[in-house]
């Protein structure tokens, strides 16, 4: 004897869709409404009875509906289940419309580039060896001569060649490094021996990590000189192909809308009572099972091909529209436990985030922490202070002096503050900013914890932030 989980079809398929962001669940109904010609759009309320008019369409369609159903069997998911109209056209329409597309990518701008400089078919073979040769910043990772041996080439002409693909796109393309990107800029302006060419070429060590008094003495030029160069320095391109990519630009859609309450027994409400959580459907259409395919499952007969037919797709469609259901029940319950424990949040902003486990909302809406997880994953809320990821509000804390705890994330968000409003001149040291939460919070974190929170949030270390 032993013991196993057996999960259902129909549990399997729950959760599937409860992990499915507010997009992805629009495109898997798409899918469902062409495989499954029993599915369809709502496009009444459920106040309104259908049915009369269902009858009197499967009337007149009944002589058909036997031909239709076996053209669906031979060829599964070619029709659809009701006649198309100008009002799903338009929803397809904008969909489309609103689909985010690619990103040109550099070598698709560099070939097009191609194209108005007078190469020969030689030289046009070259060119494109190097485009495809660059590295995702635009640099050559490898030597000319390198090159210049795995395509049969000299040096002397793909440097040529590499020289007009920079007079037609970036006087940076097919650097080596950054050294040279910044001094190929530099040159294309007419600054070859000027100081921001030497601070570049003999101290980017001493400027990336912001030695300036170093730069003065090794330059013998003054503090002003050398803070007006590196303003210069500043404003070339660090990486040639930095504009371009091949991801897709998505958009973020929330799934949950938290906003605060506008009626009149609202106004004096304090707490999560001031604010409405609600799930977005304009992507998400009410699903209903075809009327008429309910008539001719009545109308066929008994055990028949039509019937098993029918009865097997009946019962996909119901499946499915209880996953949906579910999904959006779950949803909404676990979001409103979220804000009632982050109302807080909702009124002040990150400072006022509370330390929140997946354990403790799975308690209170009375699932399993695996269902939170799976409901939060790639999901977003709209709420007062932006739009942020679900999986933003569970955050570990630690305790401050008066007995509370603050979350992780305010207290990076303290750091972060911290920083913002320091003197320039005189910035804080991780120790610093630890004696500064403990003053000013009551929030009692080591030094090495500062430290490890400020690089989590990008920020530089005090000697880098420090302003000459």
């Amino acid at each position: 004897m032993g013991q196993r989980l057996v999960q259902s079809p129909q549990m399997i398929q729950a959760m599937q869709v409860l992990q499915l962001s507010s997009l992805d669940l629009a495109e898997r109904i798409e899918q469902e409404l062409i495989e499954n010609p029993l599915l369809e759009v709502a496009e009444q309320d459920a106040s309104d009875d259908p049915s009369d008019k269902a009858s009197e369409e499967a009337a007149n369609e009944f002589e058909n509906m036997v031909e239709m159903l076996e053209r669906y069997e031979r060829d599964f998911g070619d029709g659809r289940s009701r006649s198309a109209n100008s009002e799903e056209g338009d929803r397809k329409l904008e969909a489309m419309q609103n689909t985010a597309s690619d990103f040109r990518s550099l070598a698709e701008d560099l070939i097009e580039q191609l194209a108005i400089i007078d190469f020969t078919d030689r030289q046009r073979e070259l060119a494109l060896f190097l485009v495809y040769s660059l590295d995702e910043r635009g640099f050559l990772p490898d030597s000319l001569e390198e090159l210049s041996h795995e395509c049969d080439s000299t040096e002397a002409e793909l440097h040529e060649i590499l020289e007009e693909l920079r007079y037609v796109s970036h006087p940076a393309i097919g650097a080596h490094d950054l050294r040279e990107c910044l001094l190929l800029q530099l040159a294309a302006h007419g600054i070859r021996d000027q100081l921001e060419a030497v601070v570049v070429r003999d101290h980017l060590e001493d400027l990336t990590t912001n030695r300036l008094p170093r730069i003065v003495r090794a330059t013998d030029s003054s503090l002003d000189e050398v803070k007006a160069a590196i303003d210069t320095i500043r404003h070339l391109d660090p990486f040639p192909g930095q504009d371009y990519g091949n991801e897709v630009v998505s958009a973020i859609t929330p799934d949950v809308m938290v906003v605060e309450r506008l009626d009149a027994e609202s106004q004096n409400a304090k707490g999560a009572d001031r604010y409405q959580v609600t799930l977005t459907r304009e992507r998400v259409p009410k699903l209903q099972v075809s009327p008429s395919y309910r008539k001719m499952l009545v109308g066929s007969k008994r055990g028949d091909a039509v019937q098993l037919w029918v009865k097997r797709r009946l019962e996909a469609a119901r499946w499915f529209i209880d996953a949906v259901h579910q999904r959006r029940n779950t949803m909404l319950k676990i979001a409103e436990v979220i804000f009632t424990e982050q109302h807080e949040f909702l009124a002040s902003g990150v400072k006022k985030l509370k330390p929140l486990r997946m354990q403790e909302v799975a308690d209170q809406a009375g699932v399993h922490i695996s269902t939170v997880s799976r409901a939060v994953a790639g999901k977003y809320a709209q709420t007062p202070q932006g739009i942020h990821p679900l999986k933003f509000f569970f955050t570990g804390g630690l305790a401050d002096s008066s007995g509370g705890v603050s979350s992780q994330t305010s207290i990076k968000q303290r750091i972060s503050d911290l920083i913002d409003n320091e003197d320039k001149d005189h910035p804080y040291s991780d120790e610093e900013l630890s004696e500064q939460l403990a003053k000013s919070a009551g929030i009692q974190i080591a030094r090495r914890t500062v430290t490890k929170y400020r690089k989590l949030l990008n920020l530089p270390a005090s000697s880098q932030r420090k302003q000459y």
